[in-house]
């Protein structure tokens, strides 16, 4: 793929896209369950909200490493909009991570706000930080996920953030991983490494932003509350 022709596909990525994006990660699509789903079964296995959320952190950075995952499961993601599969696919595997971990930690996940935490999160620490100290985002998305009204507007500069983020992925310094995807070997390897560094980063961020909200659970309230 020549640069120009990366250029032009990575601007039909639309800021849009990252809301259904989020939304088929936390509701799921065929043999992959959702966000709710994957971590109430975690918990009801692991009886402990912080041990179920470890538990979804070490799964998705393996499959965020896993050279077959945008393979596997790009034709319906690559439905959604038409850009290289794997920016999809990592993107989906991380909007699926952090809505667990803020449902594990006692967040609706049907609440716009939260939604809108989770999409500030999915910008990564560095971009986040960066565009609260510019004035872009107003706070933290533990303030955005807890605001006392959903705010249409930030909402919709998140989601332009991370369009801007995911265009930069292709066509700014990053473009020579892309084209090094499409080598043997190497590019695989170093595709694997880069997707897998970012989100355990981005997985960490969501540790941070979404602090505990749930009570401490015993083991038969772990199981009830699974089943929700």
């Amino acid at each position: 793929m020549t640069e120009q022709r990366v250029v032009a596909v990575a601007e039909e990525f639309t800021a849009n896209a990252f809301h259904e994006l989020l939304r088929l990660a936390i509701d799921g699509r065929g043999r992959l369950p959702g966000a709710k789903k994957a971590a109430n079964h975690l918990l009801a296995q692991h009886r402990d909200p912080e041990v179920a959320i470890q538990k979804m952190v070490t799964q998705h950075i393996a499959m965020a490493g896993g050279q077959g995952f945008a393979t596997n499961w790009g034709g319906f993601l690559v439905a959604l909009v038409t850009v290289p599969a794997n920016i999809v696919a990592a993107s989906f595997l991380q909007a699926r991570l952090v809505a667990g971990i803020a449902h594990l930690r006692g967040y609706e996940l049907s609440d716009p706000r939260v939604r809108t935490a989770i999409l500030m999160v999915m910008l990564g620490p560095g971009a986040m930080a960066g565009l609260v100290n510019k004035g872009v985002l107003p706070s933290s998305p533990l303030v955005v996920a807890t605001a006392p009204v959903f705010d249409a507007r930030l909402d919709g500069q998140v989601a332009r953030a991370l369009l801007d983020r995911s265009v930069n992925q292709v066509t700014g310094k990053r473009f020579g991983l892309w084209l090094a995807r499409g080598m043997m070997v190497v590019g695989g390897g170093v595709g694997a490494a880069v997707d897998g560094w970012s989100t355990r980063s981005i997985a960490n961020s969501a540790l941070t932003e979404f602090p505990n909200r749930r009570p401490k659970l015993d083991g038969g309230h772990a199981e009830a509350a699974a089943e929700e």
